[in-house]
């Protein structure tokens, strides 16, 4: 072979082993590039002075940034410095009425505050959950006391929060040891100061049955307001202090979880004296469609606006909407009509106007808009290919602040001031992220196996020749009530799984993310879709369609159709790989479920399946171990061992099984790592290692294109 010859397939042979499987398409950016923009949440405007606060999550580090929009800048900036990826949440801000200062909460779980502090970096000393307060001009953070769900009162001196269930008080300087303020039998939580700052009303649950409770200061006194067998929840003062309004469900014995649940005893709204306790229902909900609860994204379920008006979701046309009634009760009045649905809901300062973000006119985005709570046309405020959520108002009324973000550029606080919407601490977003480099997903309608529309979003390769087949990769969301849009997502869990949908369509992946039947987004009879999940397994036609779609397509290789997921997902990528190997070539199942009667316990603790076997057998047959027989294809099963949604042991239960099988399979555990991964480091070591196995098992015999 001539010199120059064998000088070409050297080099052709170093590109190769350079690129590897990227042979197919151009590798523009790595995986930690697109999951280096830090991820935004817990944005709260200030009671006085224009400003707001939120948390940025920058690869692990989080910390409280503020920001005071105005037309000559914005002044956005860092109020807390910690820098590690050490696992240690950080949440629940809360300003005190001078915006002054914010008081917060740092570590532990925050969506299963109860159970044990997690401690995913493994430290050898303990960690805590603490309630810290630090000012915004400046300083170190000072530590309050332990615990969870802070109020700060009117008055500013003083803070309540949840340690052990309990109510305890602190004071706002520090100037004392804090103390437990009510000892009660229940599971106190839900804290409300009274506007005045006298009383404070919380909720007290008691398994079967809570209450709605007002501490007076004055008194040291517990007054219950109308106490019944039922769940009372969500207590909203009246502005003047005088009444609480509130929800309440009634008490059954019966309960579905991850099944279908479209009607039931109708909820209600109650309205009672603060002093004496004495209340009525004032507004209930009808049968049939809508009678059973299903509140907003917002942390009231019920907003009492100007004018004596109570704002609150309901389903009653089989879409979540904005309805309003007069605090002395009537006939509600819808809102928002249309199909689709409201998801965020917040009052202007002087509560004359909602503010909300809906998928309307847009299914698969979200957008802003307002309307009067006594009625009248609804105004959109957003528009175009973005995604906007949590609408908030400065306290002067003069601006707005959201979040946003579009199919390139990732999720990210902004301001919608005199008709402009700009980005508050744009520089935040590393220089380095490959915005340019993403894809566009585009909207897919597909029929489902019993004939069902189901939508996707689909990422197609940029760079590749015309005429190639590919590898794709189906991704099911987790939850089930969620919703994949198209862009990046206001929730950390899937705005991490978006930057890996768009890796794998960088390595020339097709990637059909698929918002199957029991999401969000699409109407109650969707959400609560018949025989889904432990009744039945209905999904499953999702994800045959699925497989099925990306089977027709021109550009799709058929041998090389994979799964991947988390927690639902998983489970649904588990029963795409058990029930149809011979359609999905290899998966990555992250924390899924696979018995439903191992996942019961978590949410129903009483659940015995030897007291309800009929029960017990659906649900295992709806489970991928139920089919795990017909298991062919290689699986990556990825968990930490503290996860407190999915058990453990439903992963080595599974691990148990294919090894019975002969099943190939790798596995990653993070040891006392959560279910919604704390440690950064954690999701990239998941992802990178599910592109790896990828590259691997859908590779094929002769190579990529």
């Amino acid at each position: 072979m001539p010199k120059q010859v064998r000088a070409v397939w050297v080099w052709l042979i170093f590109v190769a082993a350079a690129v590897g499987p990227g042979a197919r398409a151009q590798q523009p950016f790595t995986l930690e590039q697109v999951m280096s923009a830090p991820f935004p949440s817990e944005l709260v405007a200030a009671p006085a002075g224009g400003k707001v606060a939120w948390v940025f999550n920058d690869r692990g580090a989080r910390n409280i940034w503020v920001a005071e929009p105005s037309r000559s800048g914005d002044k956005a900036r860092a109020i807390t410095y910690y820098t590690e990826d050490d696992g240690q949440d950080v949440g629940e801000l809360v300003w005190t009425p001078d915006a002054s200062s914010i008081v917060y909460v740092r570590g532990g779980d925050l969506e299963f505050p109860e159970r044990p502090y997690p401690n995913p970096r493994s430290f050898s000393q303990a960690v805590e959950q603490d309630i810290w307060v630090v000012s915004i001009a400046g300083g170190e953070p000072r530590k309050l006391g332990e615990g969870r769900d802070p109020a700060v009162s009117p008055k500013a001196d003083r803070v309540a929060y949840i340690f052990k269930d309990q109510v305890w008080l602190a004071k706002t300087d520090g100037g004392e040891k804090p103390s437990q303020l009510i000892h009660s039998r229940g599971q106190e939580g839900n804290l409300r100061w009274s506007p005045d700052g006298t009383k404070l009303a919380f909720v007290s649950r008691r398994g079967d049955h809570s209450f709605v409770v007002v501490y007076d200061f004055e008194s040291k006194g517990l007054t219950y307001l109308s106490p019944s067998v039922d769940q009372a929840f969500s207590p909203v003062w009246s502005p003047d202090g005088k009444q609480i309004a509130f929800i309440r469900i009634p008490a059954s014995k019966e309960w579905v979880i991850f099944g279908p649940k479209r009607e039931g005893p109708p909820w209600s709204i109650h309205v009672a004296d603060a002093m004496t306790g004495a209340g009525r229902e004032i507004w209930k909900a009808e049968e049939g469609r809508g009678s059973v609860f299903h509140g907003m994204n917002s942390d009231d379920q019920i907003l009492w606006a100007a004018g004596g008006h109570l704002v609150f979701a309901w389903e009653r046309t089989g879409w979540l909407h904005l309805y309003s009634i007069p605090v002395e009760g009537g006939r509600a009045e819808l809102l928002t009509p249309g199909d689709f649905e409201i998801e965020d809901a917040a009052l202007s300062p002087d509560r004359s106007e909602v503010y909300f973000n809906s998928n309307q006119d847009d299914i698969d985005r979200r957008h802003i808009w307002k309307v009067s709570p006594a009625g009248g046309s609804v105004k959109r405020l957003t528009s175009g290919s973005g995604i906007e959520w949590a609408p908030r108002l400065l306290s002067d009324g003069k601006a707005m602040v959201l979040l946003r973000s579009d199919a390139r550029r990732p999720a990210r606080p902004a301001v919608l001031m005199a008709g402009e919407l700009r980005d508050l601490a744009a520089d935040a977003i590393p220089a380095d992220f490959p915005s340019a480099a993403l894809v566009e997903p585009h909207q897919v309608i597909f029929s489902a196996a019993d004939g069902l529309p189901i939508h996707g979003q689909l990422f197609l390769p940029k760079g590749v020749r015309g005429g190639a087949r590919r590898p794709a990769v189906v991704f099911f969301h987790g939850g089930s009530r969620r919703q994949m849009l198209l862009g990046w997502h206001y929730m950390d869990y899937y705005h991490n799984a978006y930057a890996m949908n768009q890796y794998l369509a960088s390595r020339g992946t097709i990637v059909l993310s698929v918002n199957y039947r029991s999401g969000i987004g699409y109407g109650l009879d969707f959400r609560e879709a018949l025989n889904y999940g432990a009744t039945g397994a209905s999904e499953f036609n999702d994800v045959l369609g699925a497989g099925l779609y990306l089977r027709g397509r021109a550009d799709v290789d058929a041998r090389r159709i994979g799964l991947w997921g988390g927690s639902y997902g998983g489970y649904l990528t588990a029963l795409g790989l058990a029930r149809a190997s011979d359609l999905f070539a290899a998966g990555v199942d992250m924390h899924g479920v696979h018995d439903w009667n191992l996942e019961f316990p978590n949410w129903v603790a009483s659940y015995d399946p030897r007291k309800e076997p009929d029960r017990a057998r659906l649900a295992f047959e709806s489970s991928p171990l139920a089919a795990v027989s017909t298991w062919r294809s290689p699986v990556l099963l990825i968990q930490g061992d503290d996860d407190r949604n999915v058990p453990f042991s439903e992963m080595v239960q599974l691990v148990e099984a294919l090894r019975k099988q002969g099943v190939e399979f790798q596995q990653l555990v993070f040891p006392d790592e959560i279910h919604d991964f704390l440690l950064h480091s954690s999701w990239v070591r998941a992802y990178q290692a599910g592109s790896d196995f990828f590259d691997k098992h859908l590779e094929g015999s002769g190579g990529r294109p």
